[in-house]
């Protein structure tokens, strides 16, 4: 397969670990590697799901002698995973996921153990969800002109993307651009906060960022957006902040203090329009030209991360990207 790592691999179960091992050469770009208890292996490609076929040692389509994924293969994979030391990667399992050397991400459901409102474990693993992260530099390039402005400084801006478009993927070149600088556009690198609450932007995996976002970027991980927004404006002085996902009115009015405190903005929120984000209560403040200034739209009409058209919430205008 073209882009399942060693890492990946060396995380599954034996038998897995084999029948990954016997795959055929392909362009498939897989982005997903779905794992459920006595349910048929899935590989995720292009928003389409490819089955494990037994007989022909290769990805197909059509649910033909598939592979069964076993408890066993489910209970090992997990042990690996773990490093054979589930206690220590707790924290980690209560959020209900475990990030993997490499920066791919391994979601996690199964029975939760809740006391007090919070999940305390995850017992009797169900599924695991090996979410393949990859890089594509320079991926931002063509809409970095409506990102930077004048004098060194960064326009306020919201992605609006469906799920499994490219955002996460956007995010990450775009605070690398802004950490590094762009010779291209003349802007001189500036101090990135990125608060990655899912570990998905950075892929951090000891503390160590595996994916390059950027010489000047602190990263808080794990950490709920709006506490991090305060500890990141009390403690690291950013010239930027980055989330991804904002989903609540608590969250938003974050955003709106860390505007007050004279930091750019740059966030990404699920919706597939502004329509859509404007007849959400609790999210339509993102749409205030106080808050934003761009808003780019993204979907997967030519793969992900296919932007759309850009609108200047300023200028009640849109772009195409170029």
């Amino acid at each position: 397969m073209k882009n399942i790592s060693d890492e990946i691999v060396s995380s599954l179960s034996l038998n897995l670990r084999e029948k990954i091992k016997k795959l055929p050469k392909s362009n498939l770009n897989i982005e997903e590697i779905r794992l459920r208890s006595q349910k048929p292996l899935i590989l995720n490609a292009n928003n389409k799901d490819y089955f494990y076929n037994e007989k022909e040692n290769d990805l197909t389509l059509n649910m033909d002698n598939p592979y069964i994924v076993t408890r066993e293969d489910i209970e090992q994979t997990f042990q690996i995973i773990c490093k054979y030391s589930i206690h220590t990667f707790m924290d980690d399992i209560t959020k209900g996921f475990i990030t993997l050397r490499g920066g791919h991400r391994v979601g996690i459901v199964g029975k939760a153990i809740v006391e007090n409102g919070q999940v305390k474990n995850i017992k009797h693993i169900s599924s695991l969800n090996i979410r393949i992260s990859r890089e594509i530099i320079g991926c931002s390039d063509k809409i970095l002109d409506h990102i930077i402005s004048s004098n060194n400084q960064v326009n306020n801006t919201l992605i609006i993307s469906p799920p499994q478009c490219g955002k996460t993927t956007l995010v990450r070149d775009i605070v690398r651009n802004l950490s590094n600088g762009n010779k291209k556009y003349g802007f001189r690198g500036v101090k990135v906060a990125l608060i990655d609450e899912r570990n998905e932007i950075g892929g951090s995996y000891l503390g160590v960022p595996q994916m390059d976002v950027g010489i000047r970027t602190d990263i808080i991980e794990t950490c709920p957006k709006d506490i991090g927004i305060l500890m990141l404006l009390r403690s690291m002085s950013p010239n930027i902040i980055v989330t991804d996902e904002i989903g609540n009115e608590r969250e938003v009015r974050a955003l709106y203090t860390a505007l007050n405190g004279g930091v750019s903005l740059i966030t990404t929120v699920h919706g597939d329009s502004i329509e859509d984000i404007q007849g959400r209560k609790e999210l339509s403040r993102l749409l205030d030209k106080e808050l934003f200034k761009k808003v780019i739209i993204l979907s997967a009409r030519k793969g992900p991360g296919t932007v759309e058209r850009i609108y200047d919430l300023e200028e009640k205008r849109w772009y195409f990207a170029n």
